[in-house]
């Protein structure tokens, strides 16, 4: 393990994805600090802080992914402990932004959750959140902070690069992906289909159409998250109809809630690709399930932070292609 030499770094983590935190610190080559997130016997949160962060950058890792209230919790109170014990900078360092999809009033009287985080985080004392595929682009507005943005799509093509696959066409399930798809098929110089659908109401979608040629066709479904499943493989089942000879999908945030695992295993899909920014946590994970490591580009852009570098270069010179970025640690 190498050695980062500057010990005003400091990296935390919380309960919700140790294990990437594990691997960003090991990226990074710095030990994760001596500190826990326990409850008391009523349920409230402690924290336990066994070592100095006085004057240091700090950077809190923790997904917001399920239990979704009990893992931000844990977040805004680690933040505010470190406030306290006069932390220089605080980062939060949030790999899945839960409540994103709630970023505007789709009927009347509907709340926007994904600002109101926006505000506790902030309230508690950070003073940079970094995090990757954010839903909705706009969330970035909703902090009077920095944000930096990561983006899963160079690691998911990279891994497709790897597979030498022929006449791919990357497909968007919908037209709210299409930038995204763009990006993955720009990396994969391939072209793009979109699949139209109407989405009569939550979780319930309906294809209408296929844009573009993908008969005979290896195709990839890309999205930021995969929740239920239900759009994916209903996506997947419409390129089989269409002539596609292969399909694949991958995400960024694998959710993976409900009847997400069941539906996966009996699709046409013949790989799901996803990455560890949320831990896979089923009892029965599809083995058609693949799990890339974020961390080779968090621990990156991490560093950059901390010596005050461009995080963007990190899309322009790609330079975690050449580090370990294929660590599947729960599925293979």
């Amino acid at each position: 393990m190498k050695v980062y030499g500057d010990q005003r770094l400091k990296l935390i983590t919380c309960n919700s994805n140790p294990g990437l935190a594990r691997e960003i610190a090991e990226v990074i080559g710095v030990p994760l600090c001596d500190a826990e997130v326990l409850r008391f016997s009523d349920g409230e949160i402690r924290i336990r802080l066994d070592e100095s962060v006085r004057g240091c950058d700090v950077f809190v890792i923790q997904s917001t992914c399920a239990p979704v209230n009990d893992h931000l919790m844990e977040l805004l109170v680690m933040v505010d402990a470190l406030r306290r014990a006069s932390a220089k900078t605080i980062n939060v360092v949030v790999p899945y932004y839960g409540y994103a999809r709630q970023d505007r009033k789709a009927r009347a009287r509907d709340p926007i959750t994904a600002k109101l985080v926006a505000n506790l985080i902030e309230t508690a004392g950070a003073d940079r959140v970094i995090s990757l595929d954010l839903h909705a682009m706009q969330i970035q507005g909703f902090f009077d902070i920095p944000v930096d943005h990561l983006l899963g799509v160079p690691i998911l093509s990279e891994y497709f690069r790897s597979k030498g696959l022929e006449e791919v066409v990357v497909v968007s399930p919908d037209h709210g992906g299409v930038v995204r798809a763009r990006r993955l098929a720009d990396e994969l110089s391939a072209p793009l289909a979109i699949i139209d659908k109407r989405r009569p109401e939550p979780n319930v979608s309906e294809v209408m159409n296929i844009i573009g040629k993908i008969s005979g066709k290896t195709c990839i479904l890309i999205d930021d998250i995969i929740d239920t499943a239900g759009t994916l493989v209903l996506a997947a089942n419409a390129l089989l109809e269409g002539g596609a000879k292969e399909i694949y999908a991958c995400c960024t945030h694998p959710v993976l809630s409900g009847p997400a695992m069941e539906r996966l295993d009996k699709s046409p899909l013949r790989e799901i690709v996803v990455t560890n920014t949320i831990p896979i946590r089923h009892p029965n994970p599809s083995k058609k399930i693949k799990v890339l490591s974020v961390a080779p580009l968090v621990g990156e852009a991490i560093i950059r932070v901390h010596e005050e570098l461009s995080v963007s270069k990190l899309f322009e010179e790609p330079v975690f292609r050449n580090k370990k970025v294929f660590s599947s640690p729960v599925l293979k």
